[in-house]
């Protein structure tokens, strides 16, 4: 009971916490943002003169002899699903953990769904999909799926992007804007990647703490992978060390954002010891400006 009161205060506190950036993101047009980008097949008329000879179904054309027009309405009800990295590479924070600083983020974006009345859906992985709530509306839907990100145990520490992006493709079947939420040190995901950007709008929200991008000079230090378990001690007073090490974080860097591009995905890059605010609404920006 008492660690139920607990959630429920948790819970809370993140929607108070967000309330003033999802009230700037729905004046910001989130609508027109995520709105109207797709539509959906509705019924088959007769062809009429005039009408786009792109959409005659040729199939029921041909049986009946007599040309036929499929018609298309806007999609009305949008669905957001959320891929969440919950592998033991999160827990890491020079001063907040990458993961809680994640997950008001990804509650940010939730509420600002609800509150625009889209389907919310949510996928929690770490080597495999340990979570999947299919996308629903409402706000007591939202806090479910709130709830679920900060009370969530995972089962293994690793991390296997492509086996939630192949899982995402396979459950996910109508076209959703799908936000993925990771920390993107597994990067054998490009294939699933690219199926899933065929067909979904994909956004990248790449969440990192400054400790990963540098190592200070401190001595000898034993360093840990939060995911193997595996422990090597370095000399951090060697400078070529500490130069080495930022040029091959430099350089994955380089890689994943061209990975990003090639495939026409959207980045929201994030740190855990920052707030994410103004990155959040520079996206918003950004997307605001390509589809005016």
């Amino acid at each position: 009971m008492e660690r139920t009161k607990a959630v429920i205060r948790q819970v809370k506190k993140i929607e108070l916490s967000t309330k003033h950036l999802v009230d700037g993101l729905i004046a910001g047009n989130y609508h027109s943002i995520f709105k109207g980008q797709g539509i959906e097949f509705s019924d088959i008329r007769d062809y009429r003169p005039g009408d786009d000879i792109r959409a005659i179904d040729w199939k029921v054309t041909a049986r009946f002899n007599h040309p036929y027009i499929k018609e298309f309405i806007e999609e009305r009800d949008l669905h957001v699903y959320f891929i969440f990295d919950y592998s033991a590479s999160g827990s890491f924070g020079s001063r907040c953990a990458k993961r809680q600083k994640a997950i008001e983020l990804t509650a940010t974006l939730m509420f600002s769904a609800m509150r625009n009345n889209d389907n919310v859906g949510l996928s929690i992985f770490t080597d495999r999909v340990e979570t999947f709530i299919p996308a629903r509306k409402g706000r007591r839907h939202v806090l479910k799926l709130i709830s679920c990100l900060v009370t969530h145990q995972p089962r293994s520490m690793t991390t296997d992007l492509q086996q939630a992006l192949v899982h995402a493709s396979h459950v996910i079947r109508r076209k959703s804007v799908i936000f993925i939420v990771s920390d993107f040190l597994d990067q054998d995901f490009v294939t699933p990647l690219r199926i899933l950007r065929n067909r979904h709008d994909v956004i990248a929200i790449r969440v990192h703490d400054r400790r990963e991008q540098q190592i200070p000079d401190v001595g000898l230090i034993e360093l840990e992978d939060e995911e193997s378990g595996e422990q090597l001690l370095v000399d951090t007073s060697d400078e070529t060390f500490r130069q080495n090490y930022q040029r091959m974080v430099r350089a994955e860097k380089r890689k994943l954002d061209a990975l990003f591009r090639k495939h026409r995905i959207d980045t929201v890059d994030i740190e855990s010891d920052g707030s994410y605010e103004l990155p959040l609404k520079n996206f918003f920006r950004m997307r605001k400006r390509r589809l005016c």
